[in-house]
Parts: structure tokens; sequence; C-alpha cells
């Protein structure tokens, strides 16, 4: 099994900038990938970024592209999402996810690993 812990949420305003953590622990794979959902009130949950381990490589949604960054640590098995330029509509609980086999999936159903959350409010 494999926990997640997300951390650094909070408020900000339009413009500001956040950056999300997410530590993993328990077991571990050669071979995964990790990344970052979210989730609005009264809209589905939507894929936001991922990166794979194996090759580093990275992928965003359209929305945040040019404005988030994804990285990893290999060394502490953690994952971060700096966040820039940030917008009203960025408001939203913030997932991290991991799942066996490096290759990043937009598709919810794929990720095997969820953690709890971490909420994002950005005001106007």
């Amino acid at each position: 099994q494999v926990q997640l812990v997300e951390s650094g949420g909070g408020l900000v305003q339009a413009g500001g900038s956040l950056r999300l953590s997410c530590a993993a622990s328990g077991r571990t794979f050669s071979n995964y990938a990790m990344g970052w959902f979210r989730q609005a009130p009264g809209k589905e949950r939507e894929f936001v970024s991922g990166i794979s381990w194996g090759g580093g490589s990275t992928h965003y949604a359209d929305s945040v592209k040019g404005r988030f960054t994804i990285s990893g640590d290999n060394a502490k098995n953690t994952v971060y999402l700096e966040m820039n330029s940030l917008k009203p509509e960025d408001t939203a609980s913030y997932y991290c996810v991991a799942k066996i086999a490096s290759g990043v999936d937009v598709r919810k159903d794929r990720w095997s690993y969820w953690g709890q959350g971490t909420q994002v409010t950005v005001s106007s």
C-alpha cells in the first residue's frame, strides 16, 4: 500500500503563487507515475498535471500550461506542484495521485492511490 500526504494549500490572491507538496510512503515501486487532480465544488474531478518517474516526462492540462510546474524528488519520493499566476477558477481541492507503471494518464480511474486532498482558494 502507498500513502500520499499533501501539504501547501491555502488562500492566495489572484496572480499569486502556491507550492503543493506530496510525500509518498509505504510500498514504493521502481517504475511509477505521480500527479495531481483537482475538484471544484459542483464539478467533476479533473487532471491537472503528472510526471513519469522513469523518464521524468511531464504532462499538463491545457488550463494550467505555462502557469503550473510539476517536479519530483526521487530520493524523497515527493512530488511538487508550483502554481503561479493563480486565477479564481483554480480554486479547488487538489489531490495527489500515484500509479504503478510510469505512464501519465488523464483518466482518474487509472490512478491507484489518492491523497486526502488540500484546499486551494484563490480570491479575486
